[in-house]
């Protein structure tokens, strides 16, 4: 069965502010652990934790998102949502997800606490 991963982007980047990001590249992956499909979704008014994106991310069956920095409460929403959250990515989309394929990501653990300009979102 495929699996979807999402990345907030910003030109083709991981968006380091989860919170303000331009929107997701949504990428389905086989089971072979190939891309196999990308698809990319506006976030609209913001996809921080409280715009609804979760739900939206886990009815089209996302269950990993690739992150820059997240708050707490994000990932906690994210996660509440059957998506699990690695943070602290950084670089091209499609480089990151194929890094996650070969096994290499690991979560930073460091949630953001504030919204100032340290490139945190929440």
């Amino acid at each position: 069965m495929n699996i979807k991963i999402a990345v907030p982007t910003a030109e083709d980047m991981v968006d380091s502010h989860f919170g303000h990001c331009d929107h997701y590249t949504i990428f389905e992956i086989d089971e072979k652990n190939n891309i196999v499909d990308k698809m990319y979704l506006p976030a609209g008014q913001g996809c921080g934790c409280k715009s609804g994106i979760s739900t939206i991310l886990n009815n089209i069956g996302v269950k990993l998102m690739l992150s820059g920095n997240m708050g707490d409460g994000a990932k906690n929403v994210l996660e509440a949502a059957d998506i699990q959250v690695i943070r602290g990515c950084s670089g091209n989309v499609t480089e990151l997800v194929q890094e996650y394929l070969k096994g290499t990501l690991n979560d930073s653990g460091l949630s953001c606490t504030s919204h100032d300009d340290n490139g945190c979102g929440h």
